[in-house]
């Protein structure tokens, strides 16, 4: 019996998303009964717009998840870590792989925690082989992780606090210039209890810097902002 999936490839690159395309025609010659109906999103607006709509209708079966999107243009999904938890909310059955360049454990971890996805590749790891066997596993309902994964998971296997969408966005704010006093207007949290979230962030970095400058470098290192 003929079983189509439908596909969504969320990435600002074309040359991976070919890739991931190349991946899934691979599976389909290898068994004519899999076929796959593939759509590509290139930023947070693409993704969110097509999330909600297949909410409503065939829904989605397979993603593959770059973490480093342009945000949205109301700020609210600020990268691929904010879509993915959407698709969580709308999508829950959905089969998420997240693929980035990222490979700081800490950031791994912490993708791990809010997205929890299916599948998780570091860009420098994948070949034509590795996607191939992270679709197949996933559709066979079995985690996926790429080796680079794999070596931090033995490095370190939890991590005791987690960024939550109010810490980002104030990374966020701070990296495009916003200044603090303006921030309680923006983000639904008191002066005192947004300059506490700042400092928990920057003995989080190991910032000893009392300038934000440090702390917003260490952020976008890391892959947050």
């Amino acid at each position: 019996m003929n079983k189509i999936y439908n596909v969504l490839l969320i990435d600002d690159h074309p040359i991976i998303s070919d890739a991931y395309k190349s991946a899934f025609d691979f599976i389909s010659s290898e068994n004519s009964e899999l076929n796959f109906n593939v759509a590509v999103a290139v930023d947070c607006d693409e993704a969110d717009k097509q999330i909600i709509e297949a909410s409503t209708k065939n829904g989605i079966d397979i993603v593959f998840l770059d973490i480093s999107l342009p945000p949205s243009k109301d700020g609210k999904l600020l990268s691929g870590e904010d879509v993915g938890i959407k698709m969580r909310q709308l999508l829950p059955k959905c089969k998420i792989i997240v693929a980035t360049t990222f490979n700081d454990n800490y950031r791994i971890q912490v993708i791990l925690k809010n997205v929890n996805p299916d599948g998780f590749l570091i860009k420098n790891d994948i070949d034509k082989n590795e996607l191939v066997k992270s679709i197949k596993s996933i559709m066979d309902n079995t985690p996926y992780y790429s080796k680079s994964v794999l070596e931090l998971f033995r490095k370190q296997n939890s991590i005791d606090y987690r960024l939550d969408k109010i810490d980002r966005q104030l990374l966020y704010e701070l990296s495009i210039g916003t200044k603090m006093k303006d921030l309680p207007k923006i983000i639904p949290m008191s002066m005192a209890g947004l300059e506490k979230r700042k400092k928990n962030l920057k003995e989080l970095f190991v910032i000893q810097d009392n300038d934000d400058r440090e702390l917003i470098l260490k952020a976008k290192e890391k892959g947050f902002i």
